[in-house]
């Protein structure tokens, strides 16, 4: 495949409002390494994590919910401080079109996604792991270089560009929500944030694995949440009911927490991946240890975990929503409409060749 000397890309100039946000036309396309492949992007999801970096949000010293920025932020991103310019976009569906020494095992031309954190255990941090467009540039540009192990062949998948990359953080991040939990077949699962990418993904995954789901949304998009699987949906300001759920899959945090840990059965489980209505919580430590009660931090994921998902989106047992696409270079856009939350269902990116009428 031909591939041009230079591309288009968003850079991320450092921590900050949409104007740290800068298209660029004359970035050199990057060259695979060992092990690499340069992979051709055809679409790039927007998610929450993208504005949280933007933002410095991962910083310790952010206390409020998302969107809630801390001016002179440093040490911002999900490991840390980043190195800027920063190409960001964890959500990849792309083509392969380069392999770099001692690659190949997917062939040119073959259409591949990857998970969003890329696992990388060590004897020192069993749940270390790099986060595509993080640690390093990810889909927000024409062309990125992924490690050749982290990516999967999605070519005969029967969804399109746009509704792959729809789906390695929203439902990679909700697989591995649910496999931490121990969901399984039968049991009540409650999840917050479920009109979102993650938490929709978790509604659709949980209810197919025979769990009984009840979601926590704004009543406008209950709907959407009951077409995913949720046999019942609760406001945002409802009270959970108390000793009801075998786990807990929360997407939100925020001065409602302690009733979700009441909302568990004695022996039940809380798993985390967000907080966007804000980090720091408040909990009766009794209502923990004298109910049993578990708690998952879920960042890191298990390869196999990933694996599973891929085996379901080649099989065309999932199918995720995508409520608009944009141009990549209007990204600005595309995260202002992320941040009113005016949209269920993901928004995705297209570069300058696929968008192109």
């Amino acid at each position: 495949m031909t591939v041009r000397d230079s591309m288009s890309v968003v850079y991320l100039t450092g921590h900050g409002g949409l104007d740290k946000l800068q298209w660029r036309e004359d970035i050199p396309v990057p060259q695979p390494g060992k092990g690499e492949v340069l992979v051709k992007v055809l679409a790039a999801g927007v998610n929450n994590t993208d504005i949280n970096t933007r933002e410095g949000w991962y910083s310790a010293d952010v206390t409020g919910a998302t969107g809630e920025m801390q001016e002179g932020v440093e040490a911002g991103g999900w490991a840390g401080a980043l190195r800027f310019p920063l190409i960001q976009g964890g959500d990849l569906c792309g083509r392969v079109v380069a392999h770099g020494p001692g690659g190949g095992a997917i062939a040119v031309g073959r259409r591949v996604t990857c998970p969003i954190n890329q696992p990388r255990p060590s004897p020192e941090s069993p749940v270390g792991f790099e986060a595509l467009g993080s640690e390093y540039n990810g889909a927000f540009a024409e062309y990125c270089v992924v490690p050749e192990c982290d990516l999967y062949d999605v070519t005969e998948a029967p969804l399109s560009d746009v509704e792959i990359a729809a789906m390695p953080c929203a439902f990679g991040t909700a697989a591995g929500l649910l496999d931490r939990a121990g969901v399984a077949s039968g049991q009540r699962v409650l999840i917050t944030g479920a009109s979102g990418g993650v938490g929709l993904a978790a509604v659709q995954l949980a209810a197919q694995d025979g769990a009984e789901v009840v979601g926590v949304a704004s009543p406008a998009k209950a709907d959407i949440v009951q077409e995913a699987g949720a046999v019942q949906v609760l406001g945002r300001e409802d009270t959970p009911p108390a000793d009801a759920f075998h786990a807990v899959i929360d997407l939100v945090a925020g001065p409602g927490w302690s009733g979700l840990i009441d909302a568990l059965r004695p022996g039940g489980h809380y798993a985390v991946a967000g907080a966007i209505a804000g980090p720091i919580v408040e909990a009766d430590l009794r209502r923990i240890y004298l109910r049993d009660i578990t708690i998952h931090g879920c960042t890191y994921q298990p390869p196999e975990v990933f694996a599973r998902l891929v085996e379901k989106i080649n099989a065309g047992a999932l199918r995720p929503l995508v409520a608009k696409t944009y141009p990549m270079r209007d990204i600005r856009q595309a995260q202002q409409d992320f941040m009113a939350k005016a949209h269920a269902g993901k928004l995705v990116l297209l570069p300058p060749a696929v968008a192109a009428p």
